[in-house]
């Protein structure tokens, strides 16, 4: 019998509430982190008023224009519990910056900056999600729910050129030529597309303000105060009033004021790798001066995070990845934690054993110390894992405990289509967030929706409650059925966990956990939430359940 969202929804709370003990008992890492990325204007309208600043018209492209999700609206699925019933511990959002006013047409119809990644200015909050109170009360709601706040941002580009937002001058960026990709020079000294200027991050020269921000910050009152800001950072620092050094200390502030987590960086292959490092310094300045003025608020004492989003990046590739031309770099080594795994859509098409064991090794031996964020689906990836959503279950299965941190894009959890009639390349999977199928438990292929939901959910939840799901060794313990094990240990804090996969849904058989849990112990399956005690190194539940999420009790 299938239950109605309502019910189902209070049996997630339950199953939430009831794990958050266990959650308390084990530290977050980073290694294990379950990341929920969103496009803010696309996840929730809480807001009507904001849904067109600045005169922009509803006049785009299918999917290429702002559609209303706000702050606010984030904020009220915290408060919610959305998030806390999907395991998620960190949000990441696109960049709230201020977007290019006007609508662009890149060759796909009439665009906004919807998305983030066209800045006009890189201090302010764009109107369309909302204003500076709205984003301090995402951020402090994140915290007191235990979820930390990953921010986007950009180096690499302004937005657009058009009529209303003019190309800022000739020291600050460079408008050709466009980039081949071939090797270093002609993949960072370019410009990504055509009308997308690119910042000069190579100039060490000084260089003024761009006139048109002067113009806007004297217009909105806050210019003094914005350069006497900039002349005490460079006073601190050193460093050349060069065009990278205003972003190190535009987006630091994001840090310093509001007490941000960590950046997931944008095209990091189009910069120079250096100016990571850079970014990092002043980021985890800004972070613990922030973590001092606000102990009420603060997640733990971990250091500032980062992210890396470099186009094309394999976990294979470890602390080498080839920009052509001979050149090798090590992006961990200029200032990231972690890299954005993009082979995970495509070796997700392989086997549980083969994916979970490979990554294990490389997480654990030419990587070891850093770590990566999988991910099945992506705002601006044309090749994902189950395009058509037929396989919910095999993709949470597979991205949510794969060795590593999980990247649940938006609508993963309740299959969001990917392919939106009528919309053309990335807009395609940039469509709303789903809600209403999700408050009617549509069907999905063989799935109704909210059982799709609550399938990510247990599994999420029990990433959230066991470290060593994500950032464990991997062991296999028996191929039929397939069980695992995981293993972790740091700073003196263990954890262990044992989980079975695709088990028949007519009767319970037995799993192995010899090694792992002792004879007498009583272990608890988080997926159906019963109990058992071991018995000959295995533990029989009562009750078939298509997994078994296995813990100490």
């Amino acid at each position: 019998m299938k239950l109605p969202v309502l019910a189902a929804s209070m049996l997630l709370a339950f199953g939430a509430a009831s794990q958050a003990a266990a959650q308390a008992a084990k530290p977050f890492v980073w290694e294990n982190a379950t990341v929920y990325f969103l496009l803010t204007d696309r996840f929730n309208n809480g807001d009507k008023a904001n849904d067109l600043a600045y005169g922009r018209k509803d006049d785009a492209a299918k999917l290429r224009g702002f559609m209303g999700g706000d702050l606010k609206g984030i904020t009220a699925k915290i408060k919610d519990g959305y998030f806390r019933e999907l395991g998620v511990n960190a949000i990441w959002l696109t960049p709230p910056v201020e977007q290019i006013h006007a609508g662009t047409d890149e060759g796909t119809g009439k665009s906004y900056g919807f998305h983030g990644y066209w800045a006009k200015d890189f201090t302010a909050i764009d109107a369309n999600l909302g204003t500076e109170a709205d984003f301090r009360t995402f951020v402090d709601t994140a915290h007191a729910n235990g979820i930390r706040v990953i921010l986007d941002v950009v180096m690499n580009h302004t937005g657009p050129v058009t009529e209303q937002d003019p190309v800022w001058p000739s020291s600050w960026v460079r408008t050709g030529p466009k980039c081949a990709f071939k090797d270093a020079p002609t993949t960072i000294d370019c410009t990504l597309v055509d009308n997308l200027p690119d910042i000069l991050t190579n100039s060490n020269a000084n260089v003024p303000l761009p006139p048109q921000l002067v113009a806007k910050w004297k217009k909105e009152g806050r210019y003094e105060r914005e350069v006497k800001e900039l002349d005490a950072f460079f006073k601190r620092t050193g460093y050349p009033r060069a065009p990278r050094f205003y972003l190190v200390k535009w987006h630091a502030d994001w840090v310093r004021k509001y007490g941000v987590d960590g950046f997931r960086a944008d095209t990091v292959k189009h910069t120079e790798p250096g100016v990571w490092k850079e970014v990092k310094q002043e980021a985890s300045l800004a972070y613990e001066e922030w973590k001092r003025a606000n102990p009420g608020k603060r997640l733990g004492n971990l250091p500032f995070f980062m992210t890396s989003e470099v186009y094309n990046y394999s976990i294979n590739h470890g602390h080498s990845f080839d920009l052509g031309g001979g050149t090798r770099v090590d992006y961990l080594a200029n200032g990231f934690d972690s890299m954005i795994n993009f082979s995970m859509k495509s070796d997700a098409a392989q086997g549980y054993e083969k994916l979970f064991s490979d990554y294990s090794k490389a997480l654990h031996g030419p990587m070891k110390g850093y770590s990566v964020l999988n991910y099945i689906s992506s705002h601006d990836d044309g090749s994902p894992f189950d395009p058509a959503r037929q396989r919910p279950i095999e993709s949470a299965n597979k991205l949510l405990l794969a060795p590593g941190s999980a990247q649940i894009y938006y609508g993963d959890e309740t299959a969001r289509l990917l392919n939106i009639e009528g919309a053309t390349g990335d807009a395609k999977l940039r469509s709303f967030m789903n809600w209403d199928e999700l408050a009617s438990n549509a069907q999905r292929g063989q799935h109704r929706i909210g059982d799709i939901r609550e399938h990510w959910a247990k599994l999420g939840r029990f990433r959230a409650a066991h470290p060593a799901v994500g950032a464990g060794v991997h062991q296999m313990l028996a191929h039929s059925p397939y069980t695992f094990k995981r293993t972790w240990e740091k700073d003196g804090v263990s954890d262990r966990v044992v989980v079975a996969l695709d088990l028949p849904k007519d009767k319970a058989l037995p799993i192995t956990v010899a090694g792992v849990f002792n004879d007498g112990q009583t272990v608890r399956d988080a997926y159906s939430g019963q109990a058992a005690v071991v018995k000959d190194g295995k533990v029989h539940f009562a009750q078939p359940s298509p997994v078994a999420l296995i813990a100490q009790d």
